[in-house]
């Protein structure tokens, strides 16, 4: 037995080394004829002794593995977007933000930025226990069966790698790929896919793995996550990812100056149509992983990473017509519907022409030839008009004076770019946006229930806004159209757990103009519950950090409302979290309320956002740079000379770790 389970061993890793070879290396050192053969014999023999079965085994990639519902995964570490730029002046303003807040020399490293699915993979003891999309950032699908038969993806990794760790990448389809499927598909006379991108995402969601694994896919790695992992800069994590046994590729270069990252973006710009696979601009990260720390991130992106996109591609087109949509806010859309054209891979049929002024400032009229791209390759926009092909008819467009929708005479408030309706309680798309919006993911996020779902509920006068949801039986839902009575009792029990959303969530569910995630933390931190912001007057919400005028107005606003005072209420008895639970207040206290307090260098006891979140959690104010404002610094090795310099000129305190961890306690 001993002999057979040596031989299987053997196999396996003669066959992941003929796999790395070919797949990530592109250099095959055997023929597809005796690895078939290998293959087979190592099938053989696991289905003969299925004792010795391994979930990460070579035979494993073949798929055949059913998914009919991919489970929700919050990441670790979340996913974040990155800040795009499109000038060498967007760069070197980049650059300065960046030395305002770090010390010392700053080099960068600038990678291609690959068109495909973002995916997270995860590695515990050199094996692949899980891979993730996306999603929103926060949570993504659990889409491991579909990417274990991705040859460029390790099962098990080669030499000297941490215990766990995260490794972010793109999924992406190479042309050659994509054009052999297309073929295959015309010839069975079959639609062609539109682009490789949209194919690669799709292809993850397919239902049966053993599908995915005749799909030419590829996973191109790019970024190191997680605890301990033994390197110090992003450079070293891309060239380790590589002996680990990632496909990671070549063309990243470490750069010593914004001019050299210059110089790296306009050679690719002009050689990017000679690579396999789609691209659309370069990725540039500071270095250093320590410098990365120190800067942080944003709401929604690292502050540092840039990404550099290159031009978009442009086409002109005819202007048939402008619609206008309403938005879940009564926002007013205008949208140019055009002659169907070919762009950056996809067919466009409409863009959005944003507000009046848009409109007047172009002098977009119907029937003109219009040039278009897509913003950022992603979103077509409209650049301007060939005024030589306009007709001697042509009419100015006027833009529209009441709603689409309900007939209400449109407002325009001083200083906004945009038309609203004022309807909110009558007009029915705002009524079904809102609803949209409270079941969204990164609000209630109920399972099971979709927009077009919710628009069907509305149209049918089973629900007018998102307390309703929560009286809402199987019995009620079932008569819809395409729902079944399990898909009925699956809305209703995600209803139900929604209840356990915790309440910062819940107040960014509402809706409130202007009230996105970041600003919801805030008010339910400082506020605890939705009475207590009920109650607040406009000075007060002024006074909290980051709160404006014209977010407190809206707030204001909202609340005055006798229809959301009732739906709150309603809410309230149905049993959503309206407060700040005992548990999350668990260990949270005010002791540093009022304070602002950077945290710069390297710590021994505590990591860099354990330390923030202490701050935060204690009521302070983490700042990333100091000011006449800073109450004190809590540094730790590695802390910038300039850093200290400063510190010392203010007379600001700096205290270690461990100092730190004693004011909280002694208060």
């Amino acid at each position: 037995m001993d002999d057979i389970k040596q031989r299987i061993e053997a196999l396996r890793n003669e066959l992941r080394e003929h796999n790395y070879n070919y797949y990530v290396l592109d250099n095959a050192t055997i023929s597809d004829f005796e690895f078939d053969v290998k293959l087979k014999e190592l099938q053989k023999l696991e289905e003969a002794h299925p004792e010795f079965f391994d979930a990460n085994s070579p035979t494993q990639r073949v798929g055949g593995e059913v998914t009919k519902n991919f489970e929700t995964i919050v990441h670790e570490n979340r996913m974040y977007s990155l800040d795009n730029s499109y000038s060498k002046e967007d760069l070197q303003d980049w650059e300065k933000r960046i030395k305002k807040l770090v010390d010392g020399d700053i080099q960068y490293t600038c990678e291609l930025k690959y068109d495909g699915a973002s995916i997270s993979l995860t590695y515990e003891n050199g094996k692949l226990v899980k891979a993730v999309t996306r999603g929103d950032g926060f949570q993504g699908d659990n889409v491991t069966a579909n990417v274990k038969t991705i040859k460029s993806v390790p099962l098990q990794l080669k030499e000297d790698f941490p215990n766990k760790f995260d490794i972010r990448g793109e999924i992406v389809l190479p042309f050659e790929g994509f054009n052999k499927m297309n073929e295959e598909r015309i010839k069975n006379g079959e639609e062609p896919y539109r682009n490789p991108r949209n194919t690669a995402s799709g292809s993850l969601k397919l239902q049966d793995s053993a599908e995915v694994a005749k799909r030419p896919l590829e996973c191109l790695l790019y970024n190191l996550t997680g605890n301990n992992l033994g390197i110090k800069t992003q450079f070293e994590g891309l060239e380790k990812a590589r002996r680990w046994g990632f496909k990671v590729p070549d063309a990243a270069k470490l750069a010593k100056s914004i001019d050299e990252v210059l110089e790296f973006i306009e050679y690719w710009d002009s050689h990017r149509h000679n690579l396999p696979y789609e691209t659309d601009g370069v990725v540039v990260k500071v270095n250093s992983l320590h410098h990365q720390d120190e800067l942080g991130y944003t709401a929604k992106a690292p502050r540092w990473a840039m990404a550099y996109k290159f031009k978009a591609e442009q086409v002109s087109t005819r202007l048939n017509s402008i619609t206008y949509q309403v938005g879940r806010t009564g926002a007013i859309t205008p949208v140019a519907n055009l002659e169907p054209v070919e762009l950056a891979g996809t067919t466009v049929k409409r863009a959005s022409l944003h507000n009046a002024d848009q409109i007047e400032k172009l002098d977009i009229r119907v029937g003109d030839e219009v040039y278009v791209e897509k913003g950022g390759e992603i979103i077509p926009k409209i650049l301007g008009v060939d005024l030589l092909k306009r007709s001697s008819d042509s009419q100015p467009t006027k833009y529209i004076e009441h709603c689409p929708e309900c007939g209400s005479e449109l407002i325009r408030q001083e200083g906004e770019a945009q038309h609203y309706c004022p309807n909110y309680n009558g007009c029915k798309p705002q009524i079904i946006g809102r609803i949209q919006h409270y079941i969204s993911r990164k609000a209630m996020d109920i399972e099971g229930l979709g927009g077009e779902t919710v628009a069907l509920l509305v149209n049918a006068g089973l629900i007018a806004n998102y307390s309703d949801l929560y009286e809402l039986t199987a019995e009620q839902i079932i008569p819809l159209e395409r729902m079944a009575e399990k898909s009925a009792e699956n809305i209703v029990n995600g209803i139900e757990e929604s209840k356990k959303i915790p309440f910062e969530r819940v107040l960014y569910a509402l809706g409130i103009r202007y009230v996105g995630e970041t600003v919801a933390k805030k008010l339910a931190k400082h506020y605890k519950s939705i009475d207590a912001i009920v109650e607040a007057t406009q000075d007060e919400l002024v006074n909290i950090d980051e709160i404006g005028i014209k977010i407190a107005e809206s707030v204001q606003t909202f609340f005055s409302s006798e229809e959301n005072i009732k739906i709150i209420e309603r809410l309230k008895r149905f049993g959503v979290e309206l407060e700040i639970s005992a548990e999350e207040l668990e260990g949270k206290t005010n002791v540093l309320k009022g304070q602002t307090i950077v945290v710069s260098g390297v710590f021994e006891s505590i990591s860099r956002n354990e330390l923030k979140k202490l701050i935060e959690d204690n009521g302070g104010k983490v700042s990333s740079s100091i000011s006449s404002k800073t109450s004190y610094i809590v540094a730790g090795d590695n802390m910038g000379p300039s850093k200290k310099d400063k510190a010392k000129a203010l007379n600001i305190e700096m205290v270690n770790e461990y100092e730190f961890l004693q004011k909280i306690d002694k208060n």
